[in-house]
């Protein structure tokens, strides 16, 4: 993701709140009034866990494509078993994510994103839409970790490299392999997305890998973890730990827990997704919530199109009686796009109204994750 998408956040930098902005969650007893939201909730959350949750979908089922779409289709995220990413590769990735994280603030600093940057430890990017402080800190990979893992440890950042960058490449082929579970069952073939490739392998996509922490809070149901967002991406694949946290938007249900499955990924369409299959595959509202008593971890796979690629809605998905709803526009133009416009980035690229009563819930609290 080198090279035109950094520009977007170069031209977009972050100013986040100075004050208790590197807090050391660890030796803290009481929240900070900087840090506690007000109880308000714009939307209802029932007991999350007797409530129906996203479709966990085995993607070895014969019927796994057509699982996909209809998750894609009503919820916007579902969760994978026997995805082939190995049990052990996912413990060294959450291993790599606490001995990070468990680094005194000071050293964790040494490698602190800058506000203009993509890379490094810091606040969410969407810290700045907000007037409260979120419970979280995080660190963005793009490309090879190398430069900070130095910077973290100086002398033993070997393991971490090779965890991270094994990481990557076994995400990239599964992330290859949903795209054309969602897309094949809206009908798309190889043919018909020229950047595919011919082999359809996507082989220019660009990706970062997001390490979120989720320290134990003392006062969790006044805080908050990372608020609602959608994300700027094709999709995004999420391993989060045995902790509970995650939650997901459904219409007409309200704040849904997706609970952790050990082994399992969860899957959510990003905003660049939404535009491609114009409009028929929602990007799920979603937010992470914290523990009184337990520690989460979560690392996210952000996976989106070559940078020079155009996004719009697919010829094949457009007829007089479905016109496209989306003009085209790039990743990095989105990301800018997203950075200025907050929730209303992707009524910002809508060409047109809705028709036969699509309405567009991506308007609402549509912000960047980071």
């Amino acid at each position: 993701m080198p090279g035109r998408l950094s520009d977007a956040y170069r031209n977009h930098p972050v100013h986040v709140h100075v004050h208790d902005k590197h807090l050391d969650f660890n030796s803290v007893q009481e929240l900070p009034d900087s840090y506690a939201w007000a109880p308000l909730d714009e939307y209802p959350s029932g007991d999350s866990f007797s409530a129906e949750s996203v479709p966990v979908i085995d993607l070895t089922d014969p019927n796994a494509m057509k699982l996909v779409g209809h998750a894609c289709k009503t919820w916007g995220a579902f969760q994978v078993t026997n995805h082939g990413i190995d049990t052990s590769l996912l413990d060294d990735i959450e291993w790599a994510g606490r001995s990070l994280f468990s680094l005194p603030v000071q050293q964790k600093l040494k490698a602190a994103r800058s506000p203009d940057g993509m890379s490094g430890y810091g606040l969410a990017r969407i810290s700045s839409f907000f007037s409260k402080l979120m419970w979280s800190e995080g660190f963005t990979i793009v490309g090879s970790p190398l430069e900070h893992a130095r910077q973290l440890w100086p002398n033993d950042h070997s393991k971490f490299c090779d965890v991270v960058e094994e990481y990557e490449k076994e995400m990239k082929t599964l992330a290859t392999r949903l795209m054309w579970l969602m897309l094949g069952s809206l009908g798309i073939s190889k043919e018909d997305i020229k950047w595919a490739g011919p082999k359809g392998e996507f082989k220019g996509a660009c990706a970062a890998v997001q390490l979120n922490s989720y320290p134990a809070c003392p006062d969790p149901d006044r805080a908050m973890g990372l608020a609602a967002h959608t994300d700027s991406t094709l999709l995004t694949i999420l391993y989060q730990n045995s902790t509970s946290g995650l939650q997901v938007l459904r219409e007409g249900t309200g704040w849904v827990t997706v609970p952790p499955i050990p082994g399992a990924l969860v899957i959510n369409i990003g905003d660049l997704l939404h535009i491609l299959s114009n409009g028929s595959y929602p990007s799920v509202l979603h937010r992470a919530m914290v523990n009184r008593t337990k520690h989460r971890l979560s690392i996210a796979y952000l996976y989106g199109p070559p940078n020079s690629v155009h996004i719009s809605p697919l010829s094949k998905l457009v007829d007089p009686s479905h016109p496209p709803l989306y003009r085209p526009i790039t990743w990095s133009e989105y990301l800018g796009t997203k950075a200025k416009h907050f929730n209303k980035a992707l009524s910002s690229v809508r060409l047109c109204a809705p028709l036969n009563g699509f309405i567009d819930t991506n308007d609402n609290n549509s912000v960047e994750v980071g």
